[in-house]
C-alpha cells in the first residue's frame, strides 16, 4: 500500500467540490457498512462471554478471578501482535489481510464451545486475541486512506457505531441463545460461541471479494473521484510537515504514547464494565436473562445515536480550522469526565433504577467519543508510519483491556460484588481526561492556525 502518485485534478472549485461529494458518498456506501458488520462480529465475539458467564461460571465452577483474568487475557495477546498484524496488513493489502483475520477468530471463536477448565478457558482466550490482533486499527488506517482529516470523524462513527448496535443485537439474541440450553447435548453458552462465530467466517469472505485495498483499485470510483481522494488525503500541501511517513519517528513520538494511555485508561474503564454489565444489572434488578440482554441492547441503541451525533457535531466544528486537531478534543473530554461520574454513581448505589442509569451514562459516554478520539492518530502520520502509530497506540490501549477486567474480578472475589470495583474504575477516566487536556494544550502551542492572534472561535 505505498503512496499513490499525484494526479492531476480540474481546477474549477465548484467541480472538484462535486467531485468530492460523489467519492465520499461512494466511499461511504461502498466500504463503511462492510467494514461495520466486519467489527460489530469482531466486538460480539470478543465480549460475548460476558452473557455466557450467567451460565458458564456456575457450569465449570469459574471464580470471578479466574472469568476475569480469561477476559482480559484477550487483550494481552492483542497488544502484542497489534504492530506486525497492521504491517502485514501494509505490506499485503487491507482485502487479503482483514479476510485472514476474520476467517482465523471466527473459528476460533466457535472453539471456544470446547472450554471445560480454566487452563483450556484461557488458552482460548489468549489465541483469540492472536487471531483478531489488528483488526481495528487495521481499519482505522484503512480509513485514513479515504477520507480527509475534516470527515474523518463522522466516517468513523458511522463504521464504529457497529460497537454499540453489536450489543444490541447480542442483548436480542442471547436470551434465545441461553435458552437452547440442552439441545443437541450442548449447554446454552456452548449455542452461544457456535452461532456468534459463523457470522465472521462469511464476512471474511465477503472481503476478500468485495473490498478493495485503497482508492487506486476501485473499479467504482471515476478516475477524477479517484484523483480528488488522493490529492485530499494523500497529498494535502498544508499538512506537509506536520505529518511523518518515518516508522521510527511514529514508534517514538510522544504524542502516540500519550494518546496510548489514555486509550488504556479509557479501555481498561470500558471493558470492566462490559464483561460484568448483564451480572451487575441482573443482581440489582432480578430480571431474567433474556430481558437483561433488551436492556442492554437499549442502552446500547443510545449509546449508537450518542456515537453518531457527536461525530457529526465534531466534524462540524473541525472544518472551522481544518488543519489543526485543536477542536477534537473538547468532543473528548467531557465524556471521560462522565464516564467516571457513572461510575461512581454505579459503585455507590444498590437502587435498581439508578444502576440502569449509571451503566447507561457510561455506555453512552464511551460511546460518544470514539468518533473524534480516532479521527485524531492520522492526522499524526502517513503510509506505514500510520499503520505503525495506530497499532502502537492500539497496543498499548489493548493493555487496559486486560486490567480492567481482571481487577473487577479479583475485587468481586473479595468484596462479595462488582460494585466496589466498579467504583475504583472512576479514577482512571479522570486521569484521562488531564492527559485530552495536556495533548489539547501542546496542539495549541504546535498549530500556526492557533496563535494567540488566530484563537480558536469561541463557539467551539
Amino acid at each position: 500500500m505505498a503512496a499513490p502518485s499525484t494526479p492531476v485534478l480540474n481546477d474549477s472549485t465548484a467541480a472538484s467540490a462535486a467531485i468530492g461529494a460523489s467519492a465520499m458518498r461512494k466511499a461511504t456506501q461502498r466500504l463503511i457498512p462492510l467494514i461495520a458488520l466486519g467489527y460489530g462480529a469482531a466486538y460480539m465475539d470478543r465480549v460475548n462471554i460476558s452473557f455466557a458467564s450467567l451460565q458458564m461460571n456456575r457450569d465449570l465452577h469459574f471464580s470471578s478471578t479466574v472469568y476475569g483474568f480469561g477476559a482480559g487475557l484477550f487483550f494481552l495477546s492483542y497488544a502484542a501482535c497489534e504492530i506486525p498484524s497492521n504491517l502485514l496488513l501494509y505490506r499485503f493489502g487491507a482485502r487479503r489481510w482483514l479476510a485472514r483475520i476474520m476467517v482465523t477468530w471466527g473459528i476460533l471463536a466457535m472453539a471456544m464451545l470446547f472450554v471445560r477448565t480454566p487452563w483450556q478457558f484461557y488458552t482460548a482466550r489468549f489465541f483469540l486475541g492472536v487471531a483478531e490482533a489488528g483488526f481495528f486499527p487495521g481499519v482505522i488506517f484503512y480509513l485514513t486512506q479515504w477520507f480527509p482529516q475534516e470527515l474523518r470523524a463522522r466516517a468513523i462513527s458511522r463504521f464504529y457505531i457497529s460497537l454499540p448496535l453489536s450489543f444490541v443485537f447480542m442483548g436480542l439474541i442471547a436470551g434465545a441463545l441461553l435458552n437452547l440450553d440442552g439441545n443437541l447435548g450442548l449447554r446454552g453458552w456452548q449455542w452461544l460461541f457456535l452461532v456468534e462465530g459463523i457470522p465472521p467466517i462469511l464476512l471474511g469472505i465477503a472481503f476478500l471479494y468485495l473490498l478493495p485495498d485503497g482508492p487506486q483499485q476501485a473499479k467504482w470510483l471515476t478516475e477524477d473521484e479517484r484523483a480528488w481522494i488522493i490529492h485530499h488525503v494523500h497529498n494535502d500541501p498544508s499538512l506537509s510537515g506536520q505529518r511523518s511517513h518515518n516508522l521510527s519517528a511514529a514508534l517514538l513520538d510522544p504524542r502516540v504514547w500519550q494518546l496510548g494511555l489514555f486509550m488504556m485508561l479509557m479501555l481498561g474503564s470500558s471493558y470492566a464494565y462490559t464483561f460484568v454489565a448483564p451480572d451487575v444489572i441482573q443482581r440489582a434488578t432480578h430480571l431474567s436473562t433474556s430481558k437483561v440482554g433488551y436492556l442492554v441492547a437499549a442502552l446500547s441503541l443510545l449509546g449508537a445515536a450518542a456515537m453518531l451525533l457527536n461525530g457529526i457535531y465534531s466534524d462540524r466544528v473541525q472544518r472551522r480550522t481544518p488543519h489543526s486537531n485543536y477542536p477534537r478534543y473538547m468532543h473528548i473530554i467531557p465524556w471521560a469526565f462522565l464516564i467516571s461520574v457513572g461510575f461512581f454513581a454505579c459503585g455507590l448505589s444498590t437502587n435498581p433504577i439508578n444502576v440502569i442509569i449509571s451503566i447507561g451514562t457510561v455506555i453512552i459516554a464511551y460511546n460518544a467519543m470514539q468518533g473524534p478520539l480516532w479521527s485524531l492518530p492520522g492526522s499524526f502520520f502517513q503510509g506505514r508510519s500510520a499503520a505503525a502509530g495506530i497499532a502502537t497506540l492500539n497496543m498499548i490501549g489493548m493493555i487496559g483491556g486486560f486490567l480492567g477486567p481482571y481487577f473487577v474480578g479479583f475485587a468481586k472475589d473479595l468484596t462479595g460484588d462488582y460494585q466496589r470495583g466498579l467504583l475504583l474504575m472512576s479514577i482512571p477516566m479522570l486521569l484521562g481526561a488531564l492527559i485530552m487536556f495536556y495533548l489539547r494544550a501542546e496542539t495549541r502551542l504546535r498549530s500556526p492556525t492557533l496563535s494567540p492572534e488566530n484563537p480558536v472561535p469561541s463557539s467551539q
